[in-house]
């Protein structure tokens, strides 16, 4: 069985199948060998599996010399937030919106920053060397006595972060918002209601009782279906929903509609803009976001910075700019000036707030910050190397987006996890859309069997 490598997010399996304990063990010594931080804080979410591969990872990590500080079921961004409050590394064992049978560990390196590319490498690395047997790269002997480090159970570290939302108001409220929330029976299950309620809002939660298998099972930000319901019934002014270790949010408007990170980050933008603090005056999206986003905001003066695929490419751009918003259409969004990595809660907090002080319905305010346009997406399976593909229907590619001209545009890339070729086409109508991607996924089809 090939192991997981990392990916975008971390790296991601089966629990007690392909993500061992064994494997996440080793993980946690590859980890303190290169990145070799004197202390790291663990997070997870709420599968039953949980517990189970925390303990491996912090084996890993105290095995090698590192101080290890349970926090217990907390958000992705709150361990982030923690370790950049304290200078410390950080990891969470969670699949994110990933099903049940799933998890994962994510990594974050002293100051909450994901890991670059090339320290992803390295770990990635010496986790090879560890699982083949091999000795140290330092050629050190194995720890023993008293240099092993402790292992530490410290659930109050999240006091800090939860006064750090609030704090991101900067002394306003939402006294009178009504809100549903959606926490996906997620790790912010415990949590979100009270950060909303003590700030003065209105709140009911839904799926908030996480059993160890329900995460992300028809719910939460991946199937916000029900809070779409609850907030038109209810009467709300809006609607969040989480996902299983809530670093993205999606939003739903008063009348039930959901209103994506494409459409957050929009109203968001236009606000700071306004007042005058939005940092560079532009934000940095993925290639996925929306055309209808860089037309809405181009019309205000504000500008994009356009990234490839992956919350990580963002936090790139952000730092490389000056800037301060951005994010992607899955509702993974950064507020640099709060936070070092996407926060579902924080960004909630944002947009409701930008609504309260506005004085405006969700809809109107998403209504007019941009339209989207139609947007078809398709995987197409292949055999040979996806990339050389996507090379290959250049010609294609151009004549698709010469018929478009300006009021589309279309989109191939490889899958960084997959044996597939992506295609996405936007356009004025549905109908147009979908003719570009079948045009293409015939072109990449016609190229796969050449």
């Amino acid at each position: 069985m090939a192991r997981p490598r990392f990916g975008t997010d971390g790296i991601r399996g089966v629990a007690n199948g392909d993500l061992s304990p064994e494997l996440v063990l080793a993980l946690g010594r590859a980890v303190g060998r290169v990145l070799a931080p004197p202390r790291v804080v663990i997070g997870r979410d709420t599968r039953r599996s949980g517990p189970l591969l925390e303990a491996a990872l912090a084996a890993g990590l105290a095995a090698e010399g590192v101080e290890v500080e349970r926090v217990g079921v907390l958000p992705t961004p709150g361990i982030a937030w923690i370790a950049a409050s304290e200078d410390a590394a950080g990891a969470v064992v969670s699949a994110s919106h990933n099903p049940f049978p799933d998890n994962g560990v994510k990594v974050f390196g002293r100051g909450g920053r994901k890991l670059s590319a090339g320290d992803e490498a390295a770990v990635e690395a010496e986790l090879d060397r560890i699982l083949a047997g091999g000795p140290d790269a330092g050629g050190r002997p194995p720890r023993t006595g008293g240099d092993v480090a402790a292992v530490v159970d410290r659930p109050e570290a999240a006091a800090g972060w939860l006064d750090a939302l609030a704090g991101s108001l900067d002394g306003r409220r939402l006294d009178g918002v009504r809100v549903v929330v959606d926490c996906g029976h997620g790790a912010a299950s415990a949590i979100a209601g009270d950060v909303l309620r003590g700030l003065g809002a209105s709140v009911t939660v839904l799926h908030a009782e996480p059993d160890g298998t329900n995460i992300n099972a028809g719910c939460g930000s991946t199937d916000p279906s029900r809070l779409q319901q609850v907030v038109a019934d209810r009467q709300a002014d809006a609607g969040l929903a989480f996902d299983g270790d809530a670093d993205r949010v999606v939003a739903v408007d008063e009348r039930g509609v959901v209103v994506d990170g494409d459409e957050i980050i929009a109203v968001c933008a236009i606000d700071r803009h306004e007042r005058g603090v939005l940092a560079g005056g532009a934000v940095a999206v993925t290639v996925m976001s929306n055309l209808g986003l860089r037309l809405g905001l181009a019309e205000r003066g504000i500008g994009v910075v356009e990234t490839p695929v992956g919350d990580r490419h963002v936090l790139e751009a952000l730092d490389r700019h000056g800037l301060t918003l951005g994010g992607e259409q899955s509702g993974h969004v950064i507020f640099r000036d709060l936070a070092s990595t996407g926060d579902g809660l924080l960004t909630g907090l944002q947009l409701l707030d930008v609504v309260h002080r506005r004085g405006r319905p969700l809809s109107e305010l998403a209504g007019t910050a941009m339209t989207k346009l139609p947007q078809v997406l398709r995987n197409v399976e292949v055999r040979r190397g996806a990339a050389e593909l996507v090379t290959a229907v250049a010609a294609d590619v151009a004549a698709v987006e010469r018929d478009l001209g300006g009021s589309g545009r279309v989109l191939l890339r490889p899958s960084g996890t997959e044996p597939v070729v992506r295609v996405m086409a936007e356009a004025p109508t549905e109908a147009q859309a979908r003719a570009a991607v079948d045009r293409l996924v015939a072109a990449v089809e016609r190229a796969a069997g050449a």
